[in-house]
């Protein structure tokens, strides 16, 4: 990242960080990357740790912080780090913690100790549409998970989407979602059927997740996601419910 000097026309309300702030910042987000990207996976601590020092580093120098105004949000995002398993990313599996608090972590372990390789998951990504209000404090826009998944040694895969609305802000760096549908698109099965298949992999309708979560609990459908570091080409994000587990991402 480049930095160039604003004009001070307030007199001394303004100091120019120093170049090492910033080589310092840079070279945080390079270890992060480095960290979240190895072969083994990162331990959650020396991540939190991590991603705290970043987000400190990068209030001290302005960059990076209140991020559900600052535009960039908008984009394709690629998950490099999640602290349980990738599909844990989609703000499905948080609205559905919330719709069944008590189930759903005996659900999730049995889902998660199927070992590779009969069951897969990743990459996943994040597609953001967001439009902020002139003063601030609201905005609306789209918001879509992607998160492939294959089993039987890839025999099978398809990539399970979320797709919600973003209705409303919360704060400097949070963004209200309304989880609307979940489909598992592009699945390898239903393409072995030849052009039926594909037929019904282009239209079939996707399941009314929100909705269904609604019925389980009024009010589940609705998430907060708390960016705190967002910049050119990096982000961190967390489930409100659950802030002291970081999710890293990298803009594609």
């Amino acid at each position: 990242s480049t930095f160039s000097e604003p004009s001070d026309t307030s007199g001394d309300t303004f100091t120019a960080p120093s170049g090492s702030a910033f080589e310092e910042l840079e070279s945080y987000k390079a270890d992060l990357v480095r960290m979240c990207t190895r072969s083994e996976k990162a331990p959650l601590d020396e991540i939190q740790d991590m991603v705290a020092e970043l987000e400190m580093l990068g209030e001290q120098v302005g960059i990076g912080q209140a991020s559900s105004n600052s535009g960039l949000l908008s984009g394709e995002w690629e998950l490099l780090y999640s602290p349980e398993d990738m599909t844990r990313s989609s703000p499905f599996f948080w609205a559905f913690r919330r719709a069944f608090p008590d189930e759903s972590d005996q659900i999730f372990g049995i889902t998660d100790s199927i070992p590779a390789p009969i069951k897969e998951v990743g990459p996943a990504f994040q597609d953001i549409e967001v439009e902020v209000s002139n003063d601030g404090r609201s905005a609306s826009g789209k918001f879509v998970s992607r998160v492939k998944v294959a089993t039987l040694g890839g025999a099978a895969t398809s990539i399970m989407t979320t797709r919600a609305s973003i209705v409303g802000i919360e704060g400097l760096d949070g963004i209200r979602l309304r989880i609307e549908s979940t489909k598992p698109e592009e699945s390898t099965v239903l393409k072995k059927l030849g052009p039926l298949g594909e037929f019904l992999n282009e239209n079939a309708p996707p399941f009314p997740s929100g909705d269904a979560l609604e019925r389980a609990a009024p009010g589940s459908s609705e998430v907060v996601m708390r960016t705190t570091y967002c910049d050119e080409g990096l982000r961190i994000s967390r489930n409100e419910d659950r802030y002291r587990e970081p999710f890293v991402w990298r803009r594609k």
